[in-house]
């Protein structure tokens, strides 16, 4: 989903046209599968699981974890994760944002994107366990022109995927490996996902297509 600038607060939203269906400011009325308390034990949960797959607690861990976000809600979850994960073992893990509108299969069709800043830590990616971080997997064509995109900052040496929501229909043989919450959806429908530095709350709500 192209990312599509919010002149206002400088946030951006994504269409729902590759379905990942990411909320708007302004945006309400959809059915609320997830309250702010629950995306707050959400983002906790994902982060007590990258702990304990990568070791990130153990004192002899000498695997470099960086946390990517793919702008605009990917990059807000990978700090909130970074800072959750701080929290609970007193490691700090680097963060960056790499945007992938420039590697997306669907420029021909929309071409007219504006781009969202790529960051990576001081240290870079090479050799690193990178974990991906997005808000919503759908299709799995975000994912893939992410994985384009970080082939040309770095090579890590594994690279992991982290989501606030899995809704399903992939056409692409790519799966997360931390999974906040599966939602099971039409691909008539559109999963919002709501955070508070973008949208003024925290929620996850589901659309019908069509609706305003």
């Amino acid at each position: 989903m192209p990312p599509e600038e919010n002149p206002a607060d400088g946030s951006a939203t994504r269409a729902s046209s590759d379905g990942r269906g990411t909320g708007q400011p302004g945006r309400s009325g959809g059915r609320e599968l997830l309250s702010a308390a629950d995306v707050s034990r959400t983002i906790a949960r994902i982060a007590h699981q990258i702990i304990e797959k990568t070791a990130l607690d153990q004192s002899d861990s000498r695997r470099q974890v960086v946390l990517v976000g793919i702008p605009t809600r990917g990059s807000t979850l990978a700090q909130r994760l970074a800072a959750k994960i701080e929290e609970f073992t007193g490691i700090a893990p680097p963060v960056g944002s790499l945007d992938t509108t420039l590697y997306r299969d669907d420029l021909r069709s929309k071409p007219h994107r504006p781009l969202e800043r790529t960051s990576m830590p001081v240290g870079g990616v090479d050799n690193c366990l990178v974990i991906l971080v997005d808000d919503v997997l759908f299709s799995g064509r975000t994912v893939r022109s992410a994985l384009d995109a970080l082939r040309d900052v770095g090579r890590p040496q594994i690279v992991q995927l982290a989501v606030l929501v899995d809704r399903g229909h992939r056409e692409l043989p790519i799966r997360a490996d931390y999974v906040g919450k599966n939602i099971p959806t039409a691909r008539s429908e559109d999963v919002l996902v709501l955070l508070s530095e973008h949208d003024g709350r925290d929620a996850v709500e589901l659309r019908t297509g069509g609706e305003d």
